[in-house]
């Protein structure tokens, strides 16, 4: 037991790290620590931060809100015993659009219908991604190995769809016509099915 536990002592303690990387998803700033010298753990958060962009358009004024947040747990397996890893995990995200059309009194368009609008009514539309996804990728960087400065990059995707929903407060709207309009944005942004992620940063192992 005590020559078991010497041992134990004599193993080099794994160096952890801290790093940044900027790109998409923006902004980030994590931990990673070594397991072995083939796998490792890493946590990180990631911002774009949130845009608003207004405009107005034949009477029709217009509202976009976005913002991008996420958080994510990752694995790194160094095959072959360098700085190449391949990464799996899990991104929390806060991933959304917010559309709203007004129309002041004027006409507004909705699945292929033309609309009369009083002061106060609004078409509002929403496309987000889940909450949780899984991700995949590759990448450089947080190996196992020595310390102080290095460079890290990351190319992979959180996997999926985002979901595209409306409401509305304009009268006699019908269904069929909020589902055309909705229709016609899954056909576009709807067919999204993946966050992409591609940054490139540096870290510091201690």
């Amino acid at each position: 037991m005590t020559v078991a536990l010497g041992a134990a002592g004599a193993l080099p303690a794994q160096a952890g790290e801290i790093y940044g990387n900027i790109g998409l998803p923006g902004v980030m700033i994590g931990y990673a620590q070594p397991l072995n010298s083939h796998v490792g753990v890493r946590a990180d958060v990631a911002t774009l931060g949130s845009r608003n962009a207004d405009g107005t358009e034949e009477g029709i004024d217009y509202e976009g809100k976005a913002r991008a947040h996420r958080a994510g747990v990752f694995a790194d397996w160094f095959v072959f015993g360098g700085g190449f890893r391949l990464t799996g995990g899990l991104t929390v995200n806060d991933m959304r659009v917010d559309l709203s059309g007004r129309g002041h009194g004027g006409t507004i368009e909705i699945g292929g219908t033309t609309y009369t609008t009083q002061p106060g009514d609004r078409f509002d539309v929403r496309i987000e991604f889940p909450r949780v996804t899984p991700y995949l990728g590759i990448g450089y960087g947080h190996q196992p190995a020595g310390t102080g400065w290095g460079f890290v990059f990351d190319l992979g995707a959180s996997i999926g769809k985002a979901k595209v929903s409306a409401s509305t407060n304009i009268a006699g709207v019908t269904q069929e016509d909020i589902d055309r309009e909705l229709e016609e944005l899954r056909n576009g942004v709807g067919k999204v099915r993946a966050i992409p992620q591609l940054s490139v940063g540096v870290n510091y192992r201690f």
